[in-house]
């Protein structure tokens, strides 16, 4: 809490980020990824987003289709 600027702006800055958006609810920041292999989503989430200061907790959901 007090730092969603700072978070939103480096998930921003982090290839394979899409879309970042502020949110009310039990989370505080939404954000679009998109990577070749789940593999790669592993180590983004892990490596780089997990890495970010006051990041406390993430939660991941994947598109199984998408509707274009």
């Amino acid at each position: 809490m007090g730092s969603e600027e700072f978070v939103i702006e480096e998930l921003k800055s982090i290839i394979g980020v899409k879309e970042v958006h502020g949110i009310f609810g039990a989370y505080d920041i939404i954000a679009g990824l998109e990577t070749k292999t789940v593999d790669e989503l592993r180590q983004l989430i892990t490596f780089k987003i997990r890495k970010i200061p006051d990041v406390h907790s993430t939660i991941t959901l994947m598109i199984i289709e998408s509707q274009s």
